[in-house]
């Protein structure tokens, strides 16, 4: 048997350290967590301001040790807790002390613990706190929305109710909390609707406040309808030119929503978001005005799957609004959708952060999770019901409307399925987007994808590029004609009338059609009256039709024009915008489809048609756009040993060229002098050789061409 070694004397001489008053006293850790406490103890701090307090903690059986490391200055605190049970120290502590923030003056080790500052808790999930949702009835529950234009303050306003309530702690670095996104963050818009619970006391009454952030930009009008439909009222946020500031009108703007909207001027509140000035009273007309969601408690469960988003570890996180019944942790729910049984692993509120809850009760508003692993499960819209317990769907949602197509192709088809996966994920949490699948010649296996406009497609892509650090190439958006067929056979063969073209390389040639159909939208401008003159010259440019012009007041007009989609949808804003130096505001909504002059133009290689430039064009201005397109091509091609004609062609007409130069090869380097007619013999067969290698030689078109000339057509 092993004998233990007695302690040194300089160990029994050694006094055993009191705990500061106060405080509990250090108790057991394993040994490797304490040998790694006691080592950064040892780096981190000089003898003079070590100090080690640990502090038990019980919460469902697993222990936590609070390490407290005063600066050496004495001046910050910084906090972490460490996962000691089950293995966890280790990881816990590194990531408590890579993302520890300052917490302002140190402790008085002698004063009580509620003093101690504020810290972040970095732990597993079973030490969330739940929150017993029965607490609030039906009655004290408000479901709404914040509704604004763009650039209107929704997500400021969102922030200061978020601070108001107590959800978020008042700091300066409080801006734009739900924007979660980082494209929305860089971009400084709201992308994705966002939902926050607020627990709110008015006059003795606890209040649920579930609110819901939208966006602005009518690309994502389908998130805002998908948020409504959780809702029972809306905050409309009018921005009147910064109230905050000294040229302000908020009686102007008053009277404007009055004589627009037939809203009463009297139930406007004036607010300062961003000084949050007076931001209290709308929580209170919130609950004053907005009704509490008409529900069933005793009710069988039905719950509206109304936004998804996926996480790898967890699968399927589905943002639901219940109409009728409970939902908990173990029940076992179906989809009416796709009538499959999942069992319920965790619910809870967002608040704004996942907070698991034991139950969510009719007429909240929360999130669900249940292992659905596969994203074509988790349908926005669907509604969910306990096993067993079958009821009638909830309305769905009307699908979205695409307004824009474009090619979307990998970089590089080896990363095809990645691809893939990364646009089925990116589809589930943004399920507005259409996909189908296509092929090129020069560009591989793709898809085409349906947007709700331009700003969409860019938001889609670069989230692509950031989420899933996917790179892809992005073709020109078109928009989608219809053609009406001409003869019973191609009716036969198609199996309807009129045909929708989403892909400009399937466009049907005039001799099968009695009429092209191009959509049209109804535009609506408001803008101060010195600027209508150059916006009309604008608009008609444009192919518009004007249909009303009405002034609001004595500084500014309201235009509304009927204007092709395809005239606005790459960039007609931006020149909008510069024309009436930033004032001019612009929307549009789907007005059906118009007959069109839409013609196919080709692009010609030597006579061969590149089909990933095809495009339909209106007949008047054909010759502009071919022209451009040549002359892109041209600055984008590499030049061969033969000369190379660029084409832009409508059927058999060729309305544009341009050619790019062939390499010259000096065959009469090696004559001297002589009969002139040696030299003229190897001109002669120099050309008959280069007619002839243009004849059976191919053009390849380089993807860096493509991309260049599909991005430069893009941006114009």
């Amino acid at each position: 048997m092993s004998r233990r070694r007695a302690p040194c004397r300089r160990q029994q001489a050694a006094p055993r350290r009191a705990a500061p008053s106060g405080c509990f006293r250090s108790w057991y850790l394993g040994r490797a967590t304490r040998g790694l406490l006691s080592s950064l103890h040892r780096v981190c701090l000089s003898p003079v301001h070590r100090t080690l307090l640990g502090v038990p903690l019980k919460t469902n059986g697993l222990c936590c040790c609070c390490l407290l490391v005063p600066s050496p200055d004495a001046s910050i605190a910084r906090v972490m807790w460490t996962l000691v049970g089950r293995g966890w120290g280790a990881h816990a502590l590194s990531r408590g002390w890579a993302t520890g923030a300052a917490l302002g003056p140190a402790p008085t080790f002698g004063a009580a613990p509620e003093s101690w500052p504020t810290c972040r808790v970095y732990s597993s999930a079973e030490f969330k706190e739940k929150l017993d949702m029965s607490r609030f009835p039906v009655e004290n529950i408000r479901n709404f929305s914040i509704v604004a234009h763009v650039d209107h303050g929704k997500s400021t306003l969102a922030d200061r109710l978020l601070e108001l309530t107590g959800t978020i702690d008042k700091t300066e670095n409080n801006k734009q909390v739900l924007d979660k996104l980082q494209v929305e963050r860089e971009r400084g818009i709201t992308v994705k609707a966002q939902t926050a619970s607020l627990f709110y006391n008015c006059e003795g009454k606890q209040y649920l406040l579930n609110l819901i952030d939208t966006p602005g930009h009518v690309d994502f009008s389908y998130e805002v309808s998908r948020s409504l439909s959780a809702c029972q009222g809306v905050l409309l946020v009018v921005d009147a030119n910064e109230i905050d500031l000294k040229n302000a009108d908020p009686e102007r703007v008053e009277n404007q929503i009055e004589k627009v909207f037939d809203i009463p001027s009297d139930e406007c509140i004036k607010i300062s978001a961003k000084l949050g000035t007076n931001v209290e009273s709308v929580l209170q007309a919130v609950i004053e005005r907005i009704p509490p969601p008409k529900v069933h408690r005793k009710n069988p469960l039905r719950a509206l799957v109304f936004d998804s988003t996926f996480d790898q570890y967890r699968g399927v996180i589905a943002n639901v609004a219940l109409f009728d019944g409970v939902v908990s942790k173990g029940d076992k729910i179906v989809s009416a959708h796709t009538q499959k049984t999942y069992e319920v692993n965790e619910v809870g509120v967002l608040n704004p952060n996942e907070q698991p809850t034991h139950k969510l009760y009719a007429g909240q508003v929360g999130y669900l999770i249940a292992g659905m692993k596969n994203v074509i499960e988790a349908q926005i819209g669907d509604t969910l019901y306990l096993h067993k317990q079958p009821v009638e769907p909830l309305p769905g949602f009307k699908s979205a409307k695409p307004m824009v197509f474009a090619g979307m192709y990998p970089v590089d088809q080896s990363e095809y399925n990645n691809l893939k996966s990364a646009i089925e994920k990116l589809t589930l949490n943004d399920s507005s987007v259409t996909v189908h699948r296509d092929s090129s010649l020069a560009l591989g296996a793709g898809w085409r994808l349906g947007f709700l406009g331009l700003l969409h497609m860019e938001v889609f892509n670069q989230r692509l590029e950031q989420e899933y650090n996917a790179s892809v190439i992005l073709t020109t958006p078109t928009v989608p004609y219809k053609a009406v067929l001409s003869s019973s056979k191609l009716i036969k063969e198609y199996r309807e009338k009129e045909i929708t073209i989403i892909n400009p390389a399937q466009f049907p040639d005039k001799s099968k059609v009695t009429e092209y159909l191009e959509p049209v939208v109804l535009g609506t401008i408001i803008t101060p009256d010195e600027y209508t003159g150059k916006i009309m010259m604008l608009c008609e440019a444009r192919r518009a039709v004007q249909k009303n012009m009405i002034f609001i007041d004595q500084n500014r007009v309201m235009l509304k024009y009927l204007f092709p989609l395809n005239e606005i949808v790459v960039d007609f804003y931006d020149s909008l915008k510069s024309l009436s130096s930033g004032y001019a505001s612009f929307d549009y909504e789907d007005a059906g489809y118009q007959t069109a002059e839409l013609v196919k133009m080709d692009i010609l290689l030597n006579g061969n048609t590149v089909e990933e430039l095809v495009t339909v064009v209106h007949k008047d201005k054909a010759h502009s756009i071919g022209k451009a397109i040549c002359e892109r091509l041209k600055d984008s091609l590499p030049r061969q040993l033969f000369e190379i004609a660029i084409q832009a062609a409508i059927g058999s007409k060729i309305i544009a060229r341009e050619t790019v130069k062939a390499y010259r090869k000096n065959v009469l380097a090696k004559c001297y002098g002589g009969d002139i007619t040696r030299k003229m013999k190897l001109l002669k067969r120099q050309a008959e050789g280069k007619k002839k290698l243009r004849k059976i030689g191919n053009v390849e078109v380089p993807k860096d061409a493509f991309i260049k000339v599909l991005k430069t057509r893009s941006s114009k």
